[in-house]
Formats: C-alpha cells, sequence, structure tokens
C-alpha cells in the first residue's frame, strides 16, 4: 500500500461525527412553507428545527445531511445519527434541496431519507388511497424515514414503489436496509419502527416517537 493511499485511508477513518440544531432560517422558512407546510398543520413553523449531522453515503464518504424535525425531537436524534454514523449505516441522500426543492431536481431514484412533512398518515397498500384523515407522526416532525428504496411500506406482498420490490425479501440483507443495530439506536431514545408492526403492513423505513 502507497503511503499517500494509506494517509486517504486514515483521514476517511478519523472524521468526526458533528451536528448543529438551529431555528429555521428566513429562506429554509419559506421553502419548508412552500413544500411541506401550511396553515392548519399541528405545529408552528416556530417549533421545528433544521437538524444538520454527519453520515455515511453509499460511496463511504462523508456527507453533511439535513432535516427537518419537532426542537423536542432534535437533540435526541442527534443521538441517534451519531450511532448510525459510528455503525458506518449508508444513506442515499439527506438535504433539504431532495426533500423541499423542484420537484425536477429531486433524486431521481426518490431514495430520500427525510422527517417534517404535514400531510396525513398514508395508508396500507393492502386498503390503497392516499390518506387516512389522521396525522402522520411526520405531520409533527416526529418520524424518520431511512432510504425508503431499501426500506419499503409493504402490505399483502404490495408496495408502493415498484423500485423497491427487490428489497422486500428482507432475510437478504444488502446496503442501506434497516438492521437490528440500526432499531436499538431509535429505541435508545424511545422511538418505535415501522418494520416491528403487527399483521402484514410493515413501513420498514419509518421510525417515529409513538411508534406509529
Amino acid at each position: 500500500m502507497t503511503r499517500p493511499f494509506a494517509l486517504s485511508l486514515l483521514a476517511l477513518a478519523v472524521i468526526p461525527f458533528q451536528s448543529a440544531i438551529q431555528p429555521l432560517s428566513g429562506p429554509v422558512r419559506a421553502e419548508v412553507k412552500r413544500e411541506a407546510w401550511h396553515r392548519g398543520c399541528p405545529v408552528p413553523l416556530s417549533d421545528l428545527r433544521l437538524l444538520s449531522v454527519s453520515y455515511r453515503g453509499f460511496d463511504g464518504h462523508t456527507y453533511t445531511g439535513q432535516l427537518v424535525v419537532n426542537r423536542s425531537a432534535a437533540a435526541p436524534l442527534a443521538l441517534v445519527f451519531r450511532q448510525l454514523y459510528a455503525l458506518h449505516f449508508p444513506i442515499r441522500h439527506m438535504s433539504l434541496a431532495n426533500a423541499y426543492g423542484p420537484l425536477r431536481q429531486r433524486p431521481a431514484d426518490g431514495d430520500v431519507s427525510a422527517s417534517f412533512e404535514c400531510r396525513q398518515a398514508v395508508p396500507s397498500p393492502c386498503v390503497g388511497g392516499s390518506g387516512t384523515g389522521t396525522w402522520s407522526e411526520h405531520a409533527f416532525g416526529e418520524a424518520v424515514d431511512l432510504n425508503p428504496v431499501e426500506n419499503p411500506y409493504v402490505g399483502c406482498g404490495q408496495s408502493r414503489d415498484p423500485r423497491s420490490r427487490s428489497n422486500f425479501n428482507r432475510s437478504q440483507h444488502r446496503p442501506g436496509m434497516v438492521t437490528p443495530a440500526v432499531v436499538r439506536a431509535f429505541r435508545s431514545i424511545g422511538w418505535g419502527w415501522g418494520g416491528s408492526w403487527t399483521g402484514s403492513t410493515k413501513d420498514y423505513m419509518h421510525f417515529s416517537a409513538s411508534g406509529h
């Protein structure tokens, strides 16, 4: 192994985890208000925070990701992402532009990890439809979806995203799939996992404060 290559590997190995929690700036507030918040949402914009964290990409490199979350969840989630970073758990896309930017500029693969979105809970693929009539935990900023392509929302052998079909079989682990260690990281702050729901409906991407 050459010395420059060895030094570059060492540099990658020692990049420390970093996190920051900030109120929504004017531009961020405007972006979220345009794409994911509206009057009547269960939380005001003042109760949301911008959480920035280090994460590992699928290429092994370190990136800075951003999530909009409830202010009460920001510090606990920073602890979770610190654990995911230590586990070298790869995340595909996690930025404000990925979640709230113009649709034409968002990742074509749709594999975006995100949190806040003021919307109703999505019904099981068993049922169909677009809403349940109750707020999603995402509408409170108290839920996170991780790598939705690798971790699909499934029910009755179906998913809303055909790109995720190859990941229905959870016994064949692939990079980016939620592991028991990832579940433990979220459980360490009291959050539950949609992959542990009873019945045929499983939301493998979904973690939330209530477990729903």
